[in-house]
């Protein structure tokens, strides 16, 4: 077989998740080579809503976001793409989403948590939104640009990626890929929900999640940079799990609209840098999933932004699906040989922790 070198670090995987392990190696000092079986990253990295929901996390990906976010900020400036502390705002509808922030605020303290009035939420909206809060930590990033953009500066400080490259096979010390075998002292598998192509038995609790996202003209043609997100966001991210009155938001939430709950809704929306809105999302989960989308999910999305915007109807521009790993706790890391770990974020919440998450990974494989 041919050879194609060695390094300290081979990554297999060119998403998120893998380039944070890039970076961390690269600022340890260590050369690394990046196998990726695309010609740039087209998954999960890309088809997001470019959020860094940092707040909104608990335990330890709390402590990987927070550290994380330093990361985007700091690799935005250096690999020139857009990232900035926008901050994210949660508007209530309801007086049960209302308390959940107030309780929510009450845990977290200032710094992380700002209630606001109607008035002072300063977002083109439509009736109805009766207060919300500030999440200020939070973080916005050009999903569509970043990873290719960090993929750049790394090659820039000697990392060798070998894209369209498939690995076939893993063992301690070597990767055996389509274009050759490549020799290494350490290696981490990040390929997201195909870990189970590469480590059936590590894989057995992981799901693949199918996302439905759109892209749609902005409709009040204002600016709109922080993350906006709605009450249907406190029954998905755990940091609000410990609020005292969530199940009565739940309730609620699934009286008002049925078919929400076994849809997945997350009710919220992003701006791409030319203004269009990025706006979601479903979750349907499987280990192996249908072909087929199903398109109430996406007139359901429409339907509701519609009413939370204030206006008749979006004009879509895009749509897509996009897949992550799903698991009951947030990571899979496992060292399943030696010198070979595996990471894998079993959460949806790949951009907003990898660049967090990694440093950890790198500091067990290297003992």
């Amino acid at each position: 077989m041919t050879s194609l070198g060695s390094a300290d670090l081979v990554v297999v995987g060119a998403g998120i998740v893998g380039l944070a392990h890039a970076v961390d190696a690269v600022a340890r000092g260590l050369s690394v080579t990046v196998v990726e079986r695309d010609e740039r990253a087209t998954g999960a990295s890309v088809r997001n809503f470019g959020h860094g929901c940092v707040t909104a996390q608990d335990g330890p990906a709390l402590a990987c976001a927070l550290t994380a976010r330093e990361l985007w900020l700091r690799l935005a400036k250096e690999a020139g793409f857009w990232a900035e502390a926008t901050g994210t705002i949660v508007v209530a509808r309801a007086e049960d989403e209302l308390t959940v922030l107030e309780e929510f605020a009450g845990l977290r303290g200032g710094d992380q948590v700002e209630l606001l009035t109607p008035e002072r939420i300063g977002l083109p909206l439509g009736p109805g939104v009766i207060g919300g809060a500030r999440l200020p930590l939070d973080v916005r990033v050009d999903q569509r640009q970043a990873s290719r953009a960090i993929a750049a500066w790394l090659a820039a400080q000697g990392v060798r990626f070998h894209w369209a490259t498939s690995a076939h096979a893993i063992e301690p010390g070597r990767v055996d890929t389509s274009r050759g075998a490549i020799t290494a002292d350490r290696i981490v598998v990040a390929v997201g929900h195909d870990v189970d192509r590469h480590f059936p038995d590590l894989a057995t609790g992981v799901r693949r999640c199918a996302l439905r996202m759109l892209r749609v003209r902005n409709p009040t043609g204002a600016p709109i940079r922080p993350a906006v997100q709605t009450g249907y966001a406190l029954l998905r991210y755990a940091g609000y799990a410990a609020c005292p009155t969530l199940p009565a938001v739940r309730e609620r939430l699934e009286a008002e609209r049925p078919e929400a709950g076994p849809a997945g809704l997350n009710l919220m929306f992003t701006q791409l840098p030319d203004g269009d809105l990025t706006i979601g999302d479903t979750h349907v989960y499987a280990k192996t999933l249908e072909p087929f989308d199903d398109d109430a999910l996406d007139e359901l999305v429409l339907g509701e932004t519609a009413r939370l915007l204030g206006v008749e109807r979006l004009e879509v521009r895009q749509r897509w699906r996009g897949v992550y790993a799903s698991a009951d706790e947030p990571f899979l890391i496992a060292t399943p040989m030696p010198g070979v770990g595996v990471v894998s974020v079993t959460s949806g919440i790949g951009m907003t922790t990898a660049l967090g998450l990694a440093p950890a990974v790198i500091d067990q494989l290297l003992g």
